[in-house]
């Protein structure tokens, strides 16, 4: 009897242990990373029974078993990288995107609002009610610049935000691996499987791979977790904080750092997967581009603009004076390098002054000194632009600016970040309040004399010298020289054998220049007139070379011999709108990026462009977000549907168990009966 009763409760042990397996099933449904598990019994030893043979002498419990795949489990937690990486990448596009586009928040609408104001002026220059709505324009379309700016500026702060978080989040998880697997060792060294602490190791590793792409390697049951190209974020029981700080090239923008005992790795250029990869993805493929497009296109607007305007004079009879502000003040000078937080302390600052807005690119660029004059400039596309020296003359050109040191000298390995146009678009501002120096008339002015009978015709003069806008003091003395050059007088001599002699005269009647043109065709001449001082002595620049006046204008007809034409300072120009027009045709110039190729593109043109580019991206992004999002559903799906629970099979097996333990119940009860009645009997 005893025999029967052992295994009876054999039975009972092994179907309650079933029936308590179904039920922790059953009751972790819900629960994240949970894999299903079911019990796994051996048949009792054989008892033999003479020469009859062998008996059963019921059931062992083999072990509680683990229904897991880890195939399907790496693919859930790979999966679950890249789509975070996408949801996270989607949801910024998505964001600027609308920025830039919206009507009501981007440039488009306040850029054109500028130029049809501008129209409206031309069309009465002398009117104040028309310049002052210009200069109301001006004001809104810098603001909006500053605006949009502000915002893109807030996003980065928020990505450098979110990195100090999400880093503290990646080191709670990974210091939770760790303990589990001090734990899971521990358990299993009895032969035993720690089914529960497993699966939340896993689910962890499955979180962790929401904040970033890792990748795990088993070793004597603990796993390791790495980040990038293998930088290791947990080692057995061991893990590694993961921290966001200032780069230490870009102080505005946060890098990643996984710090270990006795040194430090920056991880920020080989992390990808989860949140933050897709953070710094984001900021590296759209926001930062977008950021230096629209400081370039606020830098050409107000150089363009500016340049324009110090070509022409004013309703006092003064050359023009800066509508916004200089794109060379000190601030911009100083805003446009970021120094290495390794330099030397002695070393000082690197000034960026751009010389050419039409030229300049997107890029960043980086400027390292092999010694204390001799540095070399590396485009962020990987261009090398050559290695140059601070005292190098004249100072070298790249992309449209030029670099200066200011305080200490420089020490071989000082490095500096240079972004020539991330801040144009936070420093541009309308900078003029006297509506009367908006410079709408041209210079000069030509007219026939009275005298004259040919059928030849001229344009207008065009002063071609370039001026400084930015340089009060230049554009005086060269105000000074022009006033003082003219008038010119230009006058024909006979034609012969198809050309046309003339010569240029001064107020005095001295020649001081010859041409020819040909009679009945549009000649273009460009004529050159020294700039004198009130003495009637020539000027000279600060370099001691000659000052000149240029300016161009076109012949056309036949004029006869003696036919005089005179140039002269437009001492009258309120009803001139020549510069006006000049500066309207900048609405469709191309001014922004002529020497990157394909001859550069308009104001308006480069922001479409820019729209362009971040609406593809935020498109492609958002495919992409649909696409992994799938993909994590079917990985996800594939492992559930081996290791997750089903209610209706833990039901069945809740049932099954259960008449199970009763039948074994009924073992144990006729056990009990057959013993009673032998001792009756007896």
């Amino acid at each position: 009897m005893a025999n029967l009763i052992n295994v009876g409760l054999s039975g009972l042990s092994s179907s309650q242990t079933a029936l308590s397996t179904t039920s922790n099933n059953i009751t972790n449904v819900s629960t994240a990373g949970y894999s299903r598990q079911s019990t796994v019994s051996n048949a009792g030893a054989l008892e033999s029974i003479g020469g009859a043979g062998y008996v059963g002498t019921g059931t062992t419990l083999a072990e509680v078993r683990r229904i897991y795949s880890s195939y399907l489990q790496n693919q859930v937690s790979a999966s679950t990288a890249l789509s975070s990486q996408a949801s996270t990448y989607s949801t910024q596009a998505a964001s600027l995107d609308s920025l830039l586009s919206d009507s009501s928040t981007g440039i488009t609408s306040v850029l054109s609002s500028f130029f049809s104001s501008l129209q409206t002026a031309a069309a009465s220059p002398s009117d104040t009610a028309s310049r002052q709505l210009l200069v109301t324009a001006a004001q809104t379309l810098s603001n909006r610049f500053n605006s949009v700016s502000s915002q893109m500026a807030s996003q980065n702060d928020s990505i450098n935000s979110q990195l100090g978080t999400l880093a503290g989040q990646v080191n709670q998880l990974s210091s939770s691996i760790a303990t589990l697997n001090q734990q899971i060792v521990a358990l299993s060294a009895n032969g035993t499987s720690p089914n529960s602490l497993l699966d939340a190791r896993d689910e962890a590793v499955r979180s962790l791979n929401e904040l970033v792409g890792v990748t795990v390697q088993q070793r004597d049951g603990a796993y390791d977790v790495y980040l990038g190209t293998g930088q290791a974020l947990v080692s057995g029981t061991t893990s590694n904080t993961l921290t966001a700080q200032p780069s230490s090239t870009d102080p505005s923008q946060y890098g990643l750092t996984v710090n270990y005992a006795s040194y430090s790795s920056d991880v920020t250029s080989v992390v990808s997967g989860g949140q933050i990869g897709g953070l710094l993805s984001y900021r590296k493929e759209v926001l930062q581009p977008a950021m230096n497009e629209l400081g370039r296109m606020a830098t050409v607007v107000s150089d363009q603009i500016n340049t324009q305007l110090g070509q022409g004079i004013d309703l006092n009879g003064d050359f023009g004076s800066n509508l916004f502000s200089s794109i060379n003040s000190a601030t911009a000078l100083a805003s446009r390098s970021q120094a290495a937080s390794t330099n030397n302390t002695a070393t000082g600052t690197l000034s960026v002054s751009i010389s050419n807005s039409s030229a300049l690119s997107t890029y960043n660029y980086s400027v390292k000194f092999t010694d204390a004059n001799t540095y070399t400039v590396t485009r962020s596309d990987g261009t090398s632009m050559g290695s140059h020296t601070l005292d190098e003359d004249p100072t070298p050109t790249i992309d449209g600016f030029q670099l200066a040191m200011n305080g200490g000298a420089p020490s071989a390995g000082d490095s500096f970040l240079v972004t020539p146009t991330r801040s144009g678009a936070s420093l541009i501002s309308t900078t003029m309040t006297d509506v009367s120096k908006l410079a709408f008339a041209s210079p000069l002015a030509a007219t026939s004399s009275s005298g004259n009978t040919g059928t030849g015709s001229i344009t207008q003069p065009v002063l071609t010298t370039q001026l400084n806008v930015y340089d009060s003091a230049a554009l005086a003395k060269a105000q000074t020289g022009i006033e003082n050059s003219m008038p010119v007088k230009l006058v024909f001599g006979t034609s012969s054998n198809g050309s046309q002699a003339y010569t240029v005269y001064n107020s005095k009647g001295t020649s001081i220049g010859t041409g020819t043109i040909v009679p009945n065709q549009t000649n273009t001449l460009n004529i050159s007139v020294p700039m004198l001082d009130d003495s009637g002595t020539q000027m000279v620049d600060a370099d001691g070379n000659a000052m000149n006046a240029t300016f161009q204008m076109s012949v056309s007809g036949s004029p006869v011999a003696n036919d005089s034409y005179t140039v002269a300072y437009n001492t009258d120009g309120s009803s001139d709108n020549r510069n006006a027009q000049s500066l309207i045709s900048l609405q469709t110039a191309k001014t922004v990026g002529t020497s990157a190729g394909g001859g550069g593109v308009s104001m308006t043109g480069a922001y479409a462009k820019l729209v362009e580019n971040v609406g593809a991206k935020a498109a492609q992004a958002s495919s992409d977000a649909t696409a992994t999002a799938a993909v994590l559903k079917s990985a996800t799906d594939s492992r559930d549907s081996v290791a997750g629970v089903n209610l209706d099979e833990e039901a069945a097996d809740l049932v099954k168990f259960q008449q199970y333990y009763t039948a074994s119940s009924q073992i144990i009860k006729t056990a009990q009966e057959i013993f009673s009645t032998l001792l009756n009997a007896l």
